[in-house]
Formats: C-alpha cells, sequence, structure tokens
C-alpha cells in the first residue's frame, strides 16, 4: 500500500502574503492613511480667501439643502464658476455637521479629507483593473494622497470642487474600463457602461469644468493600459473609430467650456490680467517645468504664485526645450514604453485648462491644478522604475524599502505644509516667504 502523502505546511508568510495581495485590503490600509495625514485639518479654521464665498458668509450654503438653494445652485455663477454639484455637497456639510463640532469648519474639512482618500483608491483599483499590477497602482495611488502638491486641493474647503470632481472623474475611468473590457467579449453590459461613463462625466463637469479634457484622456487611456490600438500602432481607422465613439463626450466638454466662459465672464474673473498670448505661452511653458521640479523638491509651495513682471528669456528657453524635449522622448518610445505615452500626455493635457492660455485671476500657477495631472508623473515614475529595477534585478527587499523613504519624506513634507493651513495668518506668512512680490 502507498503511504498517505502529507499535506504540506504552507510557507511561512504565506498567509499574510495573500493578505496585503488583496485590493480590499491594501485600499483599506490607503484610506487609513489617508486619514491619519490629513485628519490635522479638522481642527483648522476656514481660510478667509474664498472660504467666505463658498462658507461661511454664503446664507444660501448656512441655510443647508432647500428647494430654493437647490434651485439658486443650479442657476448661479457664484464665484465665476458653474459647479451646482459643489454648492450642493457644501449645503449638505450644513446638514451633517452643523453642531456637531466646536470649529464650525471641522465638518467641511472632514468632507475633503473623506473625498480625497475615496479618491485615492478608486485611482488604485482603477490601474489594478486594468494593468494587473498590484503593488505599482498601490504606489501611484499612495504618491497621489501623500504628495505635499496635493495639501492644497484637501486643505482648503473651497477647493471641495477639486476632490468632488475628481470623485466622479475617477469613477468615469473605473467605468470606461469596464466598457473596454466588456467590448472585447462582445457582452450586453457594454452599454451600461459607456452611459455610466458619460453621466459620470456630465457629474464631474458639474462640480468643476477641470475634467473637459477627458474625452482626450480616454484616447490616451486607450493606447495603454486598455490596449485598443492594435499592437501600439497609431492607424487611422482604429483612431477614426475611437474618436467617433467619444463625440458626446465632446459635446459635453463643449457645451462646459461655453457655460464657464459665460460664467467667468459675468463674475470678473478675467479681468485682473490682460496679457499677451505670446506672455501667456511664456509661462505656460514656465509653469510645466515649476510643476515637475515642484514634483520632486517641493519647496517654497504657497498659496498664490504671483504672476511676474516678465520671465528671463532663457528660463523660456529651457522650459520649451524641456517640454517639447520630454513629449517627443514619450512619442519616439510609445511602442516599447506605452506608459510613458499615456502617463506624459495625461499631464501635459490635464493641465491645458489651467495651464494659462486662457488667464483667470492673478496665478502665475496653482498647487491645486496639479491634483489630477500629477496622476500621470507617477504613473510614468513608477512604471519606469519596475522597469529598471527588473533590468538590474535589484531584491526585491531593497525596492520596499526605497519605496517606503520616498512616500515617508513625501508624508513628513505633506505634515509640514498642511500646518501652514492652521488659519490664515500662517498661511499667507508663508506665502510671503516662499515668493516675491505678493500682494
Amino acid at each position: 500500500m502507498k503511504a498517505k502523502a502529507r499535506p504540506q505546511n504552507p510557507a511561512p508568510g504565506a498567509g499574510i502574503s495573500r493578505l496585503i495581495s488583496r485590493p480590499l485590503f491594501v485600499s483599506l490600509i490607503l484610506a487609513l492613511v489617508t486619514f491619519a495625514v490629513f485628519w490635522p485639518v479638522t481642527k483648522y479654521d476656514f481660510v478667509d480667501l474664498d472660504d467666505s464665498l463658498y462658507v461661511f458668509k454664503n446664507p444660501q450654503v448656512e441655510r443647508g439643502l432647500t428647494p430654493a438653494g437647490l434651485v439658486w445652485a443650479f442657476t448661479t455663477y457664484q464665484t465665476g464658476n458653474w459647479h451646482p454639484l459643489t454648492w450642493l455637497s457644501l449645503m449638505l456639510d450644513t446638514n451633517l455637521f452643523h453642531g456637531m463640532f466646536e470649529n464650525d469648519a471641522a465638518g467641511p474639512h472632514l468632507m475633503n479629507v473623506l473625498l480625497h482618500a475615496v479618491n485615492t483608491v478608486l485611482l488604485f483599483l482603477f490601474l489594478r483593473t486594468n494593468t494587473s499590477a498590484h503593488w505599482r497602482s498601490a504606489f501611484v495611488a499612495a504618491l497621489f494622497a501623500l504628495h505635499p502638491l496635493h495639501v492644497e486641493s484637501v486643505a482648503w474647503v473651497s477647493e471641495r470642487k477639486d476632490v468632488l470632481c475628481t470623485l466622479f472623474w475617477l469613477l468615469a475611468l473605473l467605468s470606461y474600463g469596464r466598457y473596454a473590457a466588456a467590448l472585447k467579449v462582445r457582452s450586453l453590459k457594454a452599454r451600461r457602461f459607456y452611459w455610466g461613463t458619460l453621466i459620470c462625466f456630465a457629474l464631474g463637469l458639474m462640480s468643476k469644468p477641470m475634467p473637459v479634457t477627458l474625452p482626450f484622456l480616454l484616447l490616451l487611456l486607450d493606447y495603454w493600459p486598455l490596449n485598443r490600438f492594435p499592437d501600439h500602432r497609431f492607424d487611422v481607422p482604429t483612431l477614426r473609430r475611437l474618436a467617433k465613439e467619444k463625440i458626446p463626450f465632446f459635446i459635453l466638454s463643449a457645451v462646459s467650456c461655453v457655460i464657464t466662459v459665460i460664467a467667468q465672464s459675468s463674475q470678473g474673473a478675467n479681468r485682473f490680467l490682460v496679457l499677451p498670448m505670446s506672455v501667456r505661452i511664456e509661462n505656460a511653458f514656465v509653469s510645466y517645468a515649476r510643476y515637475l521640479g515642484k514634483t520632486f523638491w517641493p519647496a517654497d509651495l504657497a498659496v498664490l504664485y504671483p504672476y511676474p513682471d516678465h520671465w528671463a528669456m532663457l528660463l523660456v528657453v529651457l522650459a520649451a526645450l524641456l517640454v517639447v524635449g520630454l513629449s517627443a522622448a514619450a512619442f519616439w518610445f510609445k511602442r516599447r514604453y506605452p506608459f510613458c505615452f499615456t502617463g506624459w500626455f495625461w499631464f501635459l493635457g490635464t493641465l491645458i485648462p489651467v495651464i494659462g492660455l486662457v488667464q483667470v485671476g492673478r496665478q502665475s500657477m496653482a498647487d491645486r491644478y496639479t491634483y489630477v495631472p500629477l496622476i500621470g508623473i507617477f504613473i510614468v515614475l513608477t512604471w519606469g522604475a519596475a522597469v529598471w529595477v527588473a533590468r538590474r534585478r535589484i531584491p526585491i527587499g531593497v525596492v520596499t524599502v526605497m519605496a517606503m523613504l520616498v512616500l515617508g519624506a513625501c508624508v513628513i513634507r505633506t505634515e509640514g505644509q498642511l500646518s501652514c493651513w492652521r488659519n490664515r495668518v500662517p498661511l499667507f506668512c508663508h506665502a510671503l516667504a516662499s515668493t516675491q512680490n505678493n500682494y
């Protein structure tokens, strides 16, 4: 008789390995870390820089959700924007949190942190679902959650529109990924996911007009990671078919652009500066370079970066060469490293509405504008690092330590920047110390 085979004991740590490889576990960790880092803002005050217009001196918002407030939210151009869902979310804060905390700003701050945590999880799920790269997706989401350039979007109550529109933006990307997957297997659910993407896009536009570039971003995702271009080649028939598929999205973008121009003109939001287009183009190139610089070395962050009298021509030329050079490299290596193509043009394209070609306000750039665009840079860096590590066969332990050091540095810098938002005094003093000629 044959001896019975003894059941093999699982390798030490196998259970832990399976646990941390589950998306639910990683999502929970990402959300908890995000809450832990940004929790101090629940003790901060409002900042009398738009917060009075949006919340504590706005009678419609202070009344909470009412039928009259609902009508007002969809018909007002106050603050130079048409973003009814943002107004409704701030009104909901009044209903949910009024009288709950000693500090009236605690509730709106808490909601911003909650939305930021949800956005972090949605980004992780979108990347993991469509690339099957578990740890790379988690690292990109962690960078998104903890990078100091994103403090402004979370710590400033007035930027509710930023975190709220990104919620619908990422839901649209998730739905679009499901749509593309359903098309491959000819599932009847494809149409449902298509309309889900369109609805989420519309909701995002009603929170902030920033997502107007989504149709172009969807085309980038068609290239990578959805791989809807055969063999990563730009053939005209495929490009025409995919672009035609997005006609309803382009229509919504056009409508949003028209509404935004009307809203800003009605409130005089574009009255501050009337600059020649050549000057605005120069500032756009310099701003791209400055955003990249602050991504890698996030120092001297300020709530407002004044528009300079002029940029030095050498700086403009170097910035233009940097942008054009990186764009050419991303295009040249698009088949070999498709993530570079999508990631770089994600960054470049999603910044176009706020890069200053259409000047609104006094700022030459703003940290909050990087909230979604930096995802593209994080993708390039993370997937590029993975290629580099694989070629050099660097031990996984060393890679883990390096990743933790990067995230630890982000946490330290984010906590420092977060402390500037306690109230307007440290915030404005820090801006004066970090910039020149700041009104």
